[in-house]
């Protein structure tokens, strides 16, 4: 019986895996990308990959979601550019729950681990450096349309209800700015939790470093205007 009269079973997409599912996922290269147990120095080395290489999936499809709002606000449609963001904020909630699950490693154990990184490091995070990359472009065309309505910040936030969309594109940035910082806090205590605060990281970088990254955000100007708020509200009492 052919696949077009009723053979569901049959795969019909082109590869040699079983199913449609694993042709089109690519399941047999994906599963293959982690080592086997007659390579791991110690069995935690696949929870370790798994945790860095889904993260890696996740930021990518963060900074895809960025591009994607940023060419929307630069072209004037904010409200859609504000619908694309929810998606890489969902992404950041992903990639630092997931966090949690290196804590599952015995910080001993660990070392056996950390001899075979050579000089891995999450500096090095193609995924987070596209994220990072991206994000200044949509704060750029969330400006423009500000300064394009003639509203300071301060203004937009007073005057919202008459610019929700692009008050919600602000706090959109803001939020996603949070979680960026977030991601930060939580990488740097999983750091010092299973390695110690006070040493050096594989590619020779103190983890107090990392500790004092943690306050670094992408939009200053979004968190300055909460205290221009508070001062307007304080000289108008």
């Amino acid at each position: 019986m052919s696949a077009t009269s009723g053979d569901y079973e049959t795969p019909i997409l082109p590869g040699d895996a079983p199913s449609d599912y694993e042709r089109y996922l690519n399941t047999e290269e994906l599963l293959a990308l982690q080592k086997g147990p007659d390579e791991w120095v110690h069995r935690d080395e696949l929870l370790f990959q798994v945790v860095h290489q889904s993260s890696e999936l996740w930021l990518k499809l963060a900074a895809s979601d960025v591009e994607e709002a940023a060419r929307l606000a630069e072209e004037g449609d904010v409200e859609e550019a504000v619908r694309h963001l929810r998606r890489p904020l969902r992404c950041m909630r992903y990639v630092t729950d997931q966090l949690d699950m290196l804590e599952e490693l015995s910080p001993w154990e660990y070392q056996e681990i950390r001899k075979v990184l050579g000089h891995g490091s999450g500096f090095d995070s193609p995924g987070w450096r596209a994220l990072r990359a991206a994000l200044p472009r949509v704060g750029q065309a969330f400006h423009a349309r500000r300064r394009e309505a003639g509203l300071s910040l301060v203004e937009l936030y007073v005057q919202r209800r008459d610019h929700d969309a692009l008050y919600r594109l602000a706090e959109s940035l803001t939020e996603l700015d949070e979680w960026c910082q977030a991601w930060r806090v939580r990488h740097y205590r999983v750091v010092a939790r299973v390695i110690g605060d006070a040493v050096v990281g594989t590619q020779g970088t103190p983890v107090e470093v990392l500790g004092r990254l943690v306050q670094t955000v992408v939009f200053p100007e979004l968190w300055e205007v909460r205290n221009e708020l508070t001062a307007r509200s304080k000289a108008e009492t």
